[in-house]
């Protein structure tokens, strides 16, 4: 099939574009900036998902659209909330008019396990909203979905504001891990990889007109992933516990009572958490030492040095 990924150019886009195109599937990517992970033979539009014109064109020929784009980092959307209206209700809505119009088969739209608890604020409601779009988009016009609601995410190509992301990188830059919270906040992790996955699978019939939740198979409090991360890296890197600077997020569970019910959907065999945290430790560290390279697990400098 021919499948546009918008937002294909970010961090779990790019991952589903990938596994798209694993999968045999013709991949377009759509997305305000061209990506850095672009494959032989799929094709990119560089376009803004409020641009009505450029949405409509990329999706001409296609059977399925999948839409990553939007603001997805929960503060950022509570510090730019018009823009969280704009680029994730009224980007949806765009993408849903021009599936409408180009006749798509399966519109497949990333949502959060967020969407129905009574935290993520401006994030949250700003998903409920395209949820109930889309919905409605099925009732009037017949166009069939598949909502994928993420439970957290970690891996290669996150963004700066990912929660893994920045720990590992304090941990290797300063030797200090400061965490916003007591530890006790539980999360279901998912590696990226496994979500892309899961995300391809979604498109068989079974899961037309569904919820589905996409997340990991290991409950873990913080206080367990800090101190994972500071095993692995072997360091004494000094953990600091600190008031949570925002009400946003939840301690235990993102679910509050909704009849909106979503099936959850995992993958076996799948990345084990210290694993994917290993390979993420290593991208972030290759990052930050530019001047080294990989040869047969140790880190050299360009001069083939080998170094500690």
């Amino acid at each position: 099939m021919r499948v546009v990924v918008f937002g294909g150019s970010g961090f779990l886009g790019s991952h589903v574009a990938d596994a798209l195109s694993a999968d045999g599937h013709d991949v377009v990517i759509y997305d305000i900036r061209k990506s850095p992970y672009l494959l032989p033979g799929q094709t990119m539009f560089v376009g803004d998902i409020l641009d009505v014109a450029s949405v409509e064109k990329a999706v001409q020929g296609c059977d399925v659209i999948y839409n990553f784009a939007g603001i997805a980092d929960i503060d950022e959307c509570a510090d730019r909330p018009v823009d969280a209206v704009k680029y994730n209700i009224m980007g949806n809505t765009i993408a849903l008019e021009a599936a409408r119009k180009a006749d798509i088969k399966r519109f497949i739209f990333a949502s959060s396990v967020y969407v129905y608890s009574e935290s993520g604020a401006i994030y949250s409601s700003s998903k409920r909203a395209c949820e109930l779009f889309i919905e409605d988009y099925q009732r009037l016009y017949g166009l069939p979905y598949t909502i994928a609601r993420y439970g957290s995410l970690y891996g290669e190509r996150a963004s700066g504001w990912n929660s893994i992301h920045r720990l590992i990188r304090e941990a290797l830059s300063t030797g200090k891990i400061t965490y916003y919270g007591s530890g006790d906040e539980l999360r279901e992790w998912i590696h990226v990889k496994d979500a892309a996955r899961l995300s391809v699978q979604i498109l068989q019939p079974e899961f037309e007109n569904q919820h589905i939740i996409l997340a990991g198979n290991q409950l873990m409090k913080y206080r367990e992933l800090l101190e994972m991360i500071r095993e692995i890296i072997g360091s004494k890197a000094e953990i600091v516990y600190k008031p949570k600077q925002r009400v946003a997020h939840y301690k235990l569970t993102p679910y509050s009572f909704s009849p909106k019910l979503g099936r959850k959907l995992t993958i076996n065999p799948h990345i084990d958490l210290g694993q994917g945290i290993l390979m993420y430790i290593a991208e972030i560290h290759s990052d930050l030492h530019k001047e080294k390279h990989e040869e047969m697990g140790f880190f050299l400098n360009s001069d083939e040095t080998e170094v500690g």
